[in-house]
Parts: C-alpha cells; sequence; structure tokens
C-alpha cells in the first residue's frame, strides 16, 4: 500500500495556491497582506471557486472595497506620522530661532539686554489717568529710575529703559520693575510681563516631546506660550 507524504503534499498544495515556503524568520519579517498577495489569493479564489455555483460578483467588488479601505487607511496613518515628525522637527528649528533673542514672560525682574535696555508691556484693564514705572534694583531695592507714562488706553501698553547706566551693566545686576496705574480712585499696583533672554532650548521628555525655552530668570518656557518676542 503506498503512502503519501505529508510534507510534499502540503508543499503541492502550496503551489497550487501560489505561496512558497519560507522559514520562520522571513515570515515575521512580513505580518501583513500586501496588494500583491491580495490579488494571488483573489486569482487562486477565482480559479478553485465550485463552477456550478461561483461566487457573486458582489463578493469579489466588497473583497476589493474592503482591501482599498483598510489600504487608505495605512497610507492615511503613515502621512500623519510624517507629518507628525515634519512637525516635530519644525518646532525645534522655531525654538532654535529664538536662541539670543528675547520673550515676553509675565514678571517683574529681569536684566538689560545686549543694547543696554529694558522692555515690557502693561496690560492694563481700563483706561488710566496716570501710568507710572518705578525701576529699583533687585539687590538693594534703591530706585533707579522713574518713568511717567501717562494717560492711557485700557489694553496693552509698552513700556522701556533705554539709558541704562554703564555702571550697572557692568556689574551684570537684576532689575525689578513695578507698575503702577490710576483711573480715578487712586494708585494700584499692576503685574508687568517683560523681555527675557532666551539662553537654550530643549526637548521635554513623554510622548508629546514638549519643546523648551529656557529664559533668563524664569527657567523653562514651553515654546508654544512665547506669544511675542524682539
Amino acid at each position: 500500500m503506498s503512502t503519501i507524504d505529508p510534507n510534499s503534499s502540503q508543499a503541492a498544495i502550496f503551489a497550487k495556491l501560489g505561496i512558497s515556503q519560507t522559514s520562520d524568520t522571513q515570515k515575521a519579517k512580513k505580518d501583513t497582506l500586501g496588494q500583491s498577495d491580495f490579488l494571488k489569493l483573489m486569482t487562486t479564489q477565482l480559479q478553485n471557486q465550485d463552477p456550478f455555483a461561483p461566487m457573486d460578483n458582489g463578493d469579489f467588488i466588497a473583497q476589493m472595497a474592503q482591501f482599498s479601505t483598510v489600504t487608505g487607511i495605512q497610507e492615511i496613518n503613515n502621512s500623519i506620522t510624517r507629518l507628525v515628525e515634519e512637525f516635530d522637527q519644525a518646532r525645534i528649528a522655531t525654538a532654535s530661532n529664538l536662541l539670543g533673542h528675547s520673550v515676553l514672560v509675565p514678571g517683574s525682574t529681569g536684566k538689560p539686554n545686549e543694547e543696554g535696555e529694558i522692555h515690557g508691556v502693561l496690560d492694563l484693564p481700563e483706561p488710566t489717568l496716570s501710568t507710572q514705572i518705578r525701576y529699583v534694583d533687585a539687590d538693594t531695592g534703591e530706585e533707579l529710575y522713574f518713568d511717567d507714562l501717562g494717560p492711557q488706553p485700557k489694553g496693552l501698553v509698552g513700556f522701556s529703559w533705554t539709558s541704562v547706566p554703564q555702571e550697572f551693566l557692568d556689574q551684570d545686576k537684576r532689575v525689578t520693575i513695578e507698575a503702577m496705574f490710576d483711573t480715578g480712585s487712586g494708585l494700584e499696583q499692576l503685574s508687568p510681563s517683560i523681555y527675557s533672554k532666551v539662553v537654550s532650548a530643549s526637548v521635554g521628555n513623554g510622548s508629546d516631546k514638549q519643546v523648551l525655552l529656557n529664559v533668563e530668570d524664569y527657567g523653562e518656557l514651553d515654546v508654544t506660550s512665547a506669544v511675542n518676542f524682539r
């Protein structure tokens, strides 16, 4: 009695289906069904269907539509991944371009820039009759300069001290800025925002890869909060 070699029989079936036998390592490398594999399986399906009960054309169209949908979704996912990578690179490049510049941060302490000037912004809640800025030595509390901006409209108002004494610049000291305004009921204090120098940029930890700016006197700052710079 003759015997059937299961290995040769299996190989014959694979050959009929047009599927080549590969090693486990090769199989591990290809764990997805490609377009050529799908067309090969469909051709084999057509060749081996029951001639008395052939598959309906609608079934083939549905299979092709399903495969096209899956392929399209995969291509979209790949495109989104590439866009995210390019966006991350653009964010890092943007942050690098800010090195040496100054960004506007909420705060009252800073140093003169390379031109020996201090710049900042007030956000006035309503029109004022008087608006005053005092520049004070952050270490000693001594008043260095007083600036009366006069009446100002509601909203953002810029201020600056462009004549910082050279001896103060040589000592590389910090300046505290005190802002006050009067709307008719006496002087009130207001927290300013000042321009501070960006000394470095880095990418934070985590899946979002947050880009951080290291701002002088204020530490790390999310680059997305740097809405104004000079």
